[in-house]
């Protein structure tokens, strides 16, 4: 018997496991046709061929003796030392693993396409990388269609709970499909797949773009340019009294008609879009429920946390793609090849909102047919398959199933026995409610409570968080691959995230900005009409802060009575003539106005536009301190929980773990958390727009109830997301996360 074969046969006896890990390999060459289960199959270029050189399973063996003895700790008295692998052996191992015949199932490419050129990147380095790519520009569609919501709410007049309907789209067709989906999808090839679902993110976004090639960029935006603007048929006086108009919008106007735009009754557009988003959700479910169990089956173990690190870093990055895509097409006029009459800072601008969704579009059409080169399993894999499938020869094996609704209702009902499994997704679920909030309305916090610019706010949200979760997800790789802590460790480590998390949050409850002085006085009771502006008819007058002479917010200058509006910048107004402000005798805004635009002898104030400054920033950076810590310490937590879900499961029900997974954060998570902090948004209103149907967006938010109330309840929810945790880390304690622990726990006992 040859030596290869005979540490096979050691290696297949349990009871002599501890001698085989530490038994003396003798590397001889035995001439052998080498393939994965002793059958002759065709090599990738199509030829034959009987090959005199070492078993495959000869070289996984040493390799996985050499690996073992990094791994392993033996007392002094214990097993004698195991030999040592040369370089020379083991580059003559690698060359013998690249020559070794391939399937169809092992081979890049698809049908005739199988070039030896494409099989140089059948490994798990590319996969990874492939798969960040696609997570990275996944995630950066969400991030477009935050970024320039507000420009398809102009274009189509849709109102904000319309725009939240459209949203949820994405998340209701999850919660139908991704079950079906992860089961039979993960009996089949899971990288075709995948490309599949991109592709349906592809339709996506070219149906997002649709309605701007069937609508145009519609009327209003069109008079705004030279070229459309002319043929209107208005003669000079006519024009002029269109930009008096304009100019005087906001301003008390006791001539003025009152009245409402009504929303457009065209549902089209609104319906495409929610197809889009019902469309783009099969793709997110495909992606999340079959990329990570592909790579988890297809990489050995200890490597997994580093590059599952390595992918959600790359997915990290999307967002903030999405977000600067966004800002560079909005700064596009909606028709590129037309010459606008007004610039970037004027609220009617309309900018290239559809341009974004072409370019995300095509580059996922791309990727996805890279992926979709992928072999069913990874060549690596398949022979660590083969060989546990030899050395398991002699016990019963499971038969694999045929996909059916009955199976799928088994593994169902097999999974919600799983305790682990069911508090993971419990914790999940609290924990994803919990920071909601602060996913969707961030900006707009920041906005409401430290009396920021929204650009600005953006920016803050997206750059500080990509950098320390970035941070935290990368380290927490590299820590976990190098030390490989227990199941028990990393369940630990999640609920002290859980506890940091819920300090930080009722810390934001304490951390803000004082509401405008004004603001506070004139909104008592909702009642923002007062006898000074009693004539100028503010009732459908949007929210366009003024800061008056004594150091007073007004909602508007309509509000603050204001007749007379002049330019100092593109961004800085003056308001004079303003009933509901008193002149002040020591004139702060001296240095911003001239004796033609001020008149000395008004008997009423002035104002200039914008809420007035409140020193908020020592708040605002201890906020910023917190959140950059939580943010690092969430990251940290990914890599910890995935392995925990994964791990906890059967091999044969990761995909469709995955999949439910997907669905109850969808159904109890994704779905209603925008509708309940929505509505505690609502609640926190100070003053209300009008509309043609009642009532329309919120002008401005109550800051001091905002916070307190939202961080609280988010606290709550994120608390009990802690506990449900500590229920995880109670049942995981005879989990086991890595190879190497099934081995050292062998060798111990001796089986």
């Amino acid at each position: 018997m040859e030596a290869g074969e005979q540490e096979l046969k050691l290696l297949n006896d349990n009871n002599k496991m501890a001698a085989t890990v530490t038994a003396v390999t003798t590397t001889t060459t035995t001439t052998t046709t080498t393939n994965f289960l002793n059958v002759n199959h065709t090599n990738h270029e199509g030829v034959e061929k009987e090959k005199n050189t070492i078993d495959v399973r000869d070289f996984e063996l040493i390799n996985e003796k050499y690996e073992m003895e990094k791994v392993i700790r033996r007392p002094s008295s214990a097993l004698p030392k195991s030999p040592t692998v040369t370089s020379e052996e083991m580059d003559q191992y690698s060359d013998m693993f690249k020559d070794m015949p391939l399937t169809e199932e092992t081979t890049c490419g698809i049908s005739c396409f199988r070039s030896s050129f494409l099989q140089k990147f059948a490994n798990k380095k590319v996969y990874v990388l492939l798969y960040g790519l696609l997570g990275c520009f996944n995630s950066a569609t969400y991030a477009y269609f935050n970024g320039t919501i507000t420009s398809l709410e102009k274009r189509f007049r849709i109102s904000s709970r319309t725009t939240g309907l459209i949203s949820v789209g994405n998340d209701i067709s999850q919660i139908f499909i991704s079950v079906f989906l992860s089961y039979y999808a993960g009996k089949g090839h899971r990288p075709r797949w995948i490309a599949f679902g991109m592709y349906t993110v592809v339709l996506f976004c070219l149906l997002t773009a649709l309605p701007h090639v069937l609508y145009g960029p519609g009327e209003d935006s069109l008079q705004l340019t030279v070229e459309y603007g002319g043929q209107a048929n208005l003669n000079a006086s006519d024009t002029f009294a269109f930009f008096e108009k304009q100019k005087k919008k906001t301003l008390c106007d006791t001539n003025r008609t009152v009245g409402c735009m009504k929303e457009s009754e065209d549902l089209y557009p609104k319906m495409i879009l929610f197809v889009a988003q019902l469309i783009g959700g099969v793709g997110g479910s495909v992606y999340y429920s079959l990329g990570v169990t592909y790579m988890d089956d297809n990489i050995q173990k200890s490597k997994t946390p580093v590059l599952i690190s390595f992918a959600y870093f790359l997915r990290m990055l999307g967002p903030a793609i999405g977000y600067a895509l966004a800002s560079f097409c909005l700064k596009l006029y909606v028709s590129p090849n037309l010459h606008p009459t007004i610039n970037l800072n004027d609220p009617r601008w309309l900018g290239a909102w559809w341009l974004g969704w072409l370019i995300l579009g095509g580059i996922l059409a791309f990727l996805s047919a890279l992926i979709a080169l992928f072999p069913k399993t990874l060549p690596r894999a398949a022979v660590r398959r083969a060989i546990a499938l030899e050395k398991n020869k002699g016990q019963p094996q499971e038969p694999e199933t045929k996909p059916s609704m009955k199976d799928m209702l088994t593994t169902i009902k097999r999974l919600m026995k799983n305790k682990t499994y069911v508090y993971n997704n419990l914790a999940s679920i609290f924990y994803c409610i919990g920071y909601m909030p602060y996913w969707i309305f961030m900006p707009k916090y920041i906005e409401t409570q430290y009396k920021l610019s929204a650009s600005y706010s953006s920016f803050v949200t997206g750059t500080v968080g990509l950098v320390f979760s970035a941070i935290g997800v990368v380290l927490s790789g590299i820590v976990i691959s190098r030390y490989k802590p227990r199941a028990r460790i990393l369940a630990a480590w999640n609920m002290f995230i859980g506890v940091i998390s819920v300090l930080g949050m009722i810390s934001y409850m304490y951390l803000g900005c004082d509401n405008p002085t004004e603001i506070n006085s004139t909104v008592q009771d909702y009642n923002v009409t007062k006898t000074c502006n009693l004539d100028c008819k503010c009732d459908y007058i949007s929210y366009s802060p003024v800061c008056s002479e004594h150091h007073e917010t007004f909602i508007s200058p309509c509000h603050a009575g204001c007749r007379e509006s002049y330019s100092l910048s593109k961004n800085k107004k003056v308001f004079t003539e303003c009933s509901c402000i008193e002149p002040n005798p020591e004139n702060p805004f001296g240095n911003l106005t001239s004796e033609e635009i001020v008149n000395p002898s008004s008997p009423f104030g002035k104002a200039i536009s914008g809420t007035c400054p409140l020193n908020c920033s020592t708040a605002f950076h201890i906020f910023l301190g917190v959140v950059c810590m939580l943010k690092f310490f969430g990251a940290t937590g990914r890599s910890s929980n995935f392995l925990v879900g994964v791990r906890c499961v059967e091999e044969k029900d990761k995909p469709v773990a995955m999949g439910f997974s997907v669905t109850v954060l969808s159904l109890f998570a994704f779905v209603p958390s925008p509708i309940l902090f929505g509505y505690i948004l609502d609640t926190t209103c100070m003053v209300w727009g009008k509309t043609c149907t009642g009532t329309g967006n919120c002008w401005l938010y109550d800051g001091y109830n905002l916070r307190y109330v939202m961080n609280i309840i988010a606290a709550i929810l994120v608390a009990i997301g802690t506990f449900f945790d500590g229920c995880v880390w109670y049942y995981v304690k005879e989990l086991k996360i890595f190879d190497e622990e099934i081995k050292i726990k062998a060798v111990g006992t001796g089986d």
